[in-house]
């Protein structure tokens, strides 16, 4: 039985189709989780943030007072956070454990108590 050439590039069209659709669906990323931080005088709303081991989140720092900054030592990642913008630091952390972020620019007298938690679970 003889297959002519228009239906044969019919169906090839048709597979390379559904090969490119299968891949798009398994090797998708998968949509980061976005934390807003609030950096007030003289905390962090939230104070804890938890996130998983391997996971990438979008933190978004703004700071409605004066300007601040996040500092996360044991990630090596640091931003600056000024007033009436958002800061982004997006992280994937690879080990568990808790780490502190603290205020690294002086924001006032209660400034040296000024930190966070990060937990990351396994």
């Amino acid at each position: 039985m003889a297959i002519d050439s228009s239906k044969r590039r019919l169906v090839a069209g048709a597979g390379a189709l559904m090969l490119a659709s299968a891949g798009a669906i398994g090797w998708a990323k998968p949509k980061e989780r976005v934390i807003r931080v609030v950096a007030k005088k003289f905390v962090f709303v939230p104070s804890e943030i938890r996130v998983k081991k391997g996971e990438t989140v979008l933190l978004q720092f703004s700071a409605p007072e004066v300007p601040m900054g996040v500092n996360f030592a044991d990630l090596r990642t640091r931003a600056d956070v000024f007033p009436g913008k958002v800061a982004e630091l997006r992280i994937t952390p690879q080990e568990a454990g808790t780490f502190t972020f603290l205020c690294d620019v002086f924001c006032g007298t209660g400034h040296e108590d000024m930190s966070g938690t990060l937990i990351v679970s396994a």
